[in-house]
Order: structure tokens, then sequence, then C-alpha cells
């Protein structure tokens, strides 16, 4: 088991390592391009090493914006043919290359952190003046254009965008997306184990959509209308509720359009009003719901501790949700599996079926702690940093057994330990 120093100078050199020059891959082979929230957490952890390198990071996602404010969960600076679908099956058109979805806009938050914990302020006072304008146009982007009708839930089109790709919550939905027809090879089962990914049938209609957006020449209204997968994702929409939260307070101490800051607040209140949809009295929990359909997807995933994170609890609902924590919590050792291990869903290895991984327990012990959970908060830390010590950096890990899977020498794995439990 390795000791606590070293632990930190492992983590610090494989941010070193899979930087490529302004921003950081999550590791090489597998994920050789800039993700969406993968930049943003791996930017705390470029704090503990050289603030500017972590600022640097920002603006190089960033780059990726597009004109309507939306922030790609795949910026592709460099061509790299060690990952499919890259740049060309997208085919957005956009300089840099990006993708034609966005991911989970933990961004603000993670700016906001980065604001308070920075040694040189001046340096950060440029920084946030050059880019806050930039944030708020991605929230607006949410806003405006994945809810549209001001019911104060977004809606999500994608599995890959909930960031929680192979999600058991998706199953159902994505069963109802046409498969491609035409023949592809995937790249990342040359890099990991079959056992650990998603099946092809999921693929295929992973595909389907990435289609469907080009063939609708990515128009925000034409997708909204005919999407065959929409859905509301109870950890998009409270990561971007906190985000918001967050943006405002940063809005509030650094300026901005007083129309933009009324904007994102009326629509931080729509979302605190309108969350109690996705609540099921029945079970007492948060659950995603079908947007076509409007069904709840009756799978407790990690997505639904997210309304813990994001604060949209009330005292009651976050009081039910903590008795279904502390059984999740005692049925593996390592944290917050992503699925609850009750479920009949639940696989301890297979990507987003059952494993942990270490941002979303930060995520949640960070709910936890704003609801008073700290006893709660407080075993999910440790056994964060357990993972660590026994295991190292890994993309994610098997919550019974703590064995390492997926990628390996991973850049957020390695940031939030650096940043949270290290």
């Amino acid at each position: 088991m390795a000791n606590r120093e070293s632990l930190i100078e492992q983590a610090k050199d494989i941010l070193r390592k899979n930087d490529m020059g302004g921003y950081t891959i999550p590791t090489h082979g597998l994920y050789p391009f800039q993700w969406n929230w993968d930049a943003a957490i791996t930017a705390l952890g470029w704090m503990k090493i050289d603030e500017s390198r972590a600022w640097l990071e920002i603006e190089k996602l960033l780059e990726g914006q597009w004109d309507n404010g939306m922030i790609p969960h795949i910026i592709f600076h460099e061509e790299v043919d060690s990952y499919f679908p890259g740049a060309d099956v997208w085919g957005t058109a956009q300089k840099p290359a990006t993708t034609s979805i966005s991911q989970p806009p933990v961004l603000a938050s993670v700016v906001k952190i980065m604001l308070e914990v920075a040694n040189d302020r001046e340096l950060a006072k440029v920084k946030i003046d050059a880019m806050l304008d930039k944030l708020v146009a991605y929230h607006q982007w949410w806003y405006n254009e994945r809810d549209p009708r001001k019911t104060g839930l977004v809606v999500s089109y994608h599995p890959w965008e909930s960031g929680m790709d192979n999600s058991p919550a998706w199953d159902e939905s994505l069963a109802a997306v046409p498969p491609v027809t035409w023949q592809y090879k995937r790249k990342d089962l040359e890099h990991v184990d079959a056992a650990e990914r998603p099946h092809a049938a999921e693929y295929d209609r992973y595909l389907y959509l990435v289609d469907f957006y080009k063939q609708h020449n990515f128009d925000s209204e034409q997708i909204f209308q005919h999407c065959p997968y929409k859905m509301y994702d109870v950890g998009i929409i409270s990561i971007l509720h906190k985000a918001t939260k967050d943006l405002l307070a940063i809005c509030d101490e650094y300026g901005t359009e007083q129309s933009a800051i009324d904007d994102l607040a009326s629509r931080h209140l729509l979302t605190q009003q309108a969350i109690s949809s996705l609540w099921d009295e029945e079970t007492q929990s948060f659950y995603n719901k079908n947007a076509i359909t409007d069904e709840f997807v009756k799978v407790m995933t990690t997505g639904t501790m997210m309304a813990l994170y994001g604060e949209l609890a009330s005292e009651a609902q976050a009081a039910s949700l903590l008795t279904i924590s502390r059984q999740w919590l005692s049925a593996v050792d390592y944290g917050m599996a992503s699925t609850i291990p009750t479920s009949d869903k639940y696989e301890p290895q297979r990507y987003w079926r059952g494993p942990v991984w270490l941002h979303i327990n930060w995520l949640i012990a960070n709910g936890m702690q704003h609801y008073g959970f700290a006893e709660e908060a407080e075993q999910i830390k440790a056994s964060t940093q357990a993972l660590v010590e026994q295991t190292g950096y890994f993309e994610y890990f098997n919550c019974e057994t703590g064995a390492g899977c997926g990628g390996d020498a991973f850049s957020w794995t390695a940031a939030i330990a650096l940043h949270w439990c290290l």
C-alpha cells in the first residue's frame, strides 16, 4: 500500500504525462482528446501543481464552445486514430472539431472553487474576467436549447451526454432508438476488456443518435421536436442547478449584464419548483424520466443522489435519500456503487452499471455535507482514499473488490485525489 506522499507524487505525474500542451487527455490510447467534465475536474488537480496551467485547461476547453454557447462533450484538438467515433463521424465542421452534444455542466462550480483556492489572485481575476461571459452563455444554452418551453427541467439527447454513459437508467429509452445499419469497428475494446464495456446493442443505438443530429443539421428546434431519445436526467439537472447557483455567485462578485443574471436566477427558481415532478412518493426517491413518454425509469443510480449535490431535495426528501444511501453504502466497500446493488441491473465492474468513480463519490459527499450528513460524507471520503491507496488511479473501480477497471493512469481520478481525499 503506497503512502500519502508517494500517492500525491504519482497523481501529479499522471497529470503531467497526460498533458498535451494545454489540455489534458483522460488517459492515453482509450481517450486521446479533451472531454468536457473531465477537463473541469482535472483543472482542480492542476491547481495543486500549477495555477496558470489549471486556468489554461479551462481556456482550451472553451476553444471548442459553439456560437450558440454549447460546450461540447469532446474537443478534438488533434487527429488521433485510437478512438471511435472520431470527428469525421460526428461531422460538425467546427474549428476545432467537436462532438454535437454536451456533458454534465460542472464547469462553473469548478471555476468557483478555483477562484476560492487560488493563491495568485491577480491571475484569477484576469482569467475570470475573460471567461465569465462564456460561462454564462453555456448556461443560457442549456436553458434555452434544452428547455425551450421553460418547464424548469432541461433534457438530454444521448446517454453519453449524461456522463454516466452505460447506466441502466437509459436502457429502456435507448431500446426505443433504432440501431445503425452500417458497419463500424469499436476502438474501446482494443484497450479495455469487453466485460467492462457497453454491449454492441447499446453502441448501435449510440451511433444512430450521432447520425440523427447530423441528418437534422444540428438544428436545436428540430432535434428537440423529433429526437427519439429525450431524458430528464436527475444528474444533469442537479449539476446544472448547483452550477447556476455558483455562477450567480461569481457574477455577483465579478459582474456581468444584469439581464443575464436575472435570466439565470429565474431559470434556477423554475428548476427548484419543477424538481418535484421527478420525485416518486411510493419509493421516496428521485428518478430519471423519459421525456417522450413522461414515465419514470425506476432504477436507482448515483444520478438519484445528485439531487443532494444539486441542493434540490427538501429536508424530508433528503432524509429519505439518507436512509436509502445507508443501505447502499453498506452493500459495498468503496463508496457509492453507480447502480444500487439490490437492482437486477447491477454489475459491479461493467461501465456505469455498478463500478465506483472518485469524482461521483466527491459530488455525493459534497451533497451530504450540505444536508448535514457528515458521517456518511466522511464514510465515502475514507473509502475513496482507501481505494486509491489499495489500487491507484484507474478510470473506475469494481465497487466490491476495489480492482481497477477501464483506463489506467487516469487524469480525473488523480485530480480528485489531489483535490479532495489526499
